[in-house]
């Protein structure tokens, strides 16, 4: 089993492109973030106030339920995880991913798709939600189609 995973959540696909492209080209395995109830395209409309999407944004302890707790956290020592920007950080679900499993001694890399925005305060907003000594670090934004040897690139200036 390889000592690196590929974590990710994806409400519209391209997160998840991404991140099977990362997955082949870092040699790591791959594990989707789901959540319990799948986001609908009235959900992720982020021009209604009233979206789930928005409501969990604006709610900073929103933790949105998962639909597994399956991925082996302890078997990989770096976890690339990915997702949406929203509102220029993660969605609330990657807290709740984070903070179902334990990251103790681990080294987080995130990655992330965006319409626009960039990581913001992503980093400050995921760090409560692992322990002290877990080390996440800002990846990039890997918008658009990614090529193998691209990747191979930014992770031989990561790894």
């Amino acid at each position: 089993m390889s000592r690196k995973l590929v974590a990710y959540f994806s409400a519209s696909g391209t997160t998840a492109r991404v991140a099977k492209d990362l997955a082949q080209a870092a040699e790591a395995d791959l594990y989707e973030i789901r959540p319990e109830v799948p986001y609908t395209k009235a959900d992720l409309n982020w021009m209604d106030k009233e979206s789930r999407s928005s409501v969990e944004m604006r709610d900073k302890n929103s933790r949105p339920a998962l639909a597994d707790r399956k991925a082996d956290i302890a078997a990989y020592d770096t976890i690339f995880l990915g997702f949406p920007i929203w509102w220029y950080v993660a969605p609330t679900i990657i807290n709740s991913f984070l903070e179902s499993y334990d990251f103790s001694g681990k080294k987080i890399i995130l990655f992330a798709t965006s319409g626009g925005s960039g990581f913001g305060k992503t980093v400050e907003g995921l760090k409560s939600s692992v322990a002290d000594d877990t080390m996440i670090m800002k990846g990039q934004i890997l918008n658009g189609v990614q090529t193998t040897d691209g990747l191979k690139k930014w992770l031989d200036t990561i790894m």
